[in-house]
């Protein structure tokens, strides 16, 4: 006899899907979309203030102009004719170490750092000096910190007032504000980043460090999407594309 494999997720029934134990239809217009990536994920529902700052985490990485390998990818293979479905694949598929990677990486470079700090009973700002002239020496980038085109990321300096406003932050945060300071005392600012920002809180949300990147390709689908009509219905097929050539011809500046 055939043994039933077990799934905990989702349990669908004649007129009832339920996730996580939860009707659909109930959580329906009762939560966020970002509360639901949550439970999905972890099995119970966040407090309202966890669901705030997930769905500020969803929205910081939404897009980023026609730049990224991502979008790159995905309007190239749009310009081909490719159906939208194929597009966001070619994009997501462009996620990877170096693009989107870094949240990852920043994830396993902050938790060492809190991990060395509690057995050594240092405070987090004497071992980050420790652990950034390790990486020096080995002439290795810190993932999550300095970006190519911001000196001061808007995105990471709203991510992490929110947190502190929440009351969210953690030993994540304090990590990563700890090897920020360690270059501002350097005299060499080296910022931290978006990706940096969202390790910090992936950390303090206790959320999967194998999920890391899962947030970004959750967060960047949407403006995929986006970019991707965008090219379908302006632009001629097959045409060569230089993201660098890109003349920004949306609305001015606006406020929420």
């Amino acid at each position: 006899m055939t043994q039933p494999w077990k799934t905990a997720i989702t349990r669908v029934q004649p007129n009832e899907v339920r996730l996580r134990g939860y009707c659909i239809d109930d959580l329906m217009g009762q939560a966020s979309f970002a509360q639901v990536v949550y439970l999905a994920i972890k099995g119970e529902l966040p407090s309202p203030a966890v669901g705030r700052l997930i769905d500020a985490m969803l929205v910081s990485s939404i897009d980023h102009g026609v730049t990224p390998p991502s979008t790159e990818a995905a309007r190239v293979a749009a310009s081909t004719g490719a159906p939208l479905n194929a597009a966001i694949a070619a994009g997501v598929l462009s996620i990877n170490k170096h693009h989107g990677g870094a949240i990852y990486d920043s994830m396993s470079i902050l938790e060492e750092l809190i991990r060395r700090s509690a057995e050594s009973s240092l405070p987090l700002s004497s071992v980050a000096a420790t652990l950034v002239a390790e990486f020096k020496a080995a002439k290795q980038k810190l993932a999550g910190f300095g970006h190519r085109v911001h000196t001061n990321d808007p995105r990471t300096a709203r991510l992490l007032a929110l947190a502190d406003e929440l009351g969210l932050a953690g030993q994540g945060v304090a990590a990563a504000r700890a090897i920020e300071g360690v270059f501002a005392q350097a005299g060499k600012p080296l910022p931290i980043n978006v990706d940096g920002a969202l390790a910090a809180l992936l950390i303090d949300l206790a959320l999967p460090h194998e999920l890391a990147n899962a947030f970004f390709i959750m967060a960047r689908v949407p403006g995929l999407v986006a970019q991707i009509h965008e090219e379908q219905t302006r632009e001629k097929p097959m045409r060569r594309i230089n993201p660098l050539d890109a003349e920004y011809d949306g609305p001015g500046e606006r406020r929420v």
